[in-house]
């Protein structure tokens, strides 16, 4: 705890540095939000200048969780204040780091295209899409998608996963999808897509002010 440039804690009870999932959880929601947000200045207004600060920030905030330490990560700092007061889900900090080393990689390509060259291509929505695609697993679900990869470039067998989804234990009841559940499901999404059919013209229809009813011209 006293170590300046660490990666992950020493917990007692557990052989490897672990880090807080519920805190990191936190921050990718942060992150996606700013994220998201910005992206939607250059959907509807072709403002690229939220993105540019949001990408600086994403990239400064991940170099210090893998070159120096995680405690002193702004959005970490930030997601531990959100959740301070619920008990700690601790998880193995070195699967986190390589997830973290290719966010990296990717945000830095991002850096250099849209800030260094300040140039906008394919390459760099797809590389939002995956970040998002990233940021919301782990916000939403709790699954770190770059730690899926982890195991193919270590031989170590990975530990403290998220929810323990490394482990090969079986699932409770509580766990299983029925086929009741599968059908009723199916015929949901079923349903919203007649309804989308149906209901398009319906719903197409622009709202009025509630307070301000719109007034009928009435023919002479």
């Amino acid at each position: 705890m006293n170590k300046l440039i660490q990666f992950g804690e020493t917990v007692a009870g557990y052989e490897i540095p672990v880090l807080n999932e519920r805190e990191i959880r936190a921050a990718a929601g942060i992150l996606f939000l700013a994220t998201y947000t910005s992206l939607l200045f250059i959907l509807f207004n072709g403002n690229f200048i939220p993105v540019k600060y949001v990408l600086t920030f994403f990239l400064l905030d991940l170099l210090i969780r893998v070159c120096i330490n995680p405690r002193f990560s702004p959005a970490l700092i930030a997601g531990r204040l959100i959740v301070r007061n619920q008990q700690p889900e601790y998880v193995g900090a070195p699967q986190k780091r390589f997830a973290w080393s290719i966010g990296i990689i990717l945000s830095a390509t991002m850096f250099y295209f849209f800030i260094i060259v300040n140039a906008y291509s394919i390459i760099t929505g797809l590389i939002c899409l995956v970040c998002l695609l990233f940021l919301f697993f782990e916000a939403a679900f709790g699954i770190c998608l770059g730690c899926l990869a982890y195991p193919l470039f270590n031989r170590k067998k990975v530990q403290h996963c998220p929810g323990e989804v490394c482990d090969t234990a079986s699932r409770q009841a509580i766990q299983r999808v029925s086929v009741a559940q599968l059908v009723i499901l199916l015929a949901f999404a079923a349903l919203m897509f007649l309804a989308s059919r149906v209901l398009h013209q319906h719903y197409s229809q622009s709202p009025h002010d509630l307070f301000r009813p719109s007034v009928t011209v009435k023919p002479r």
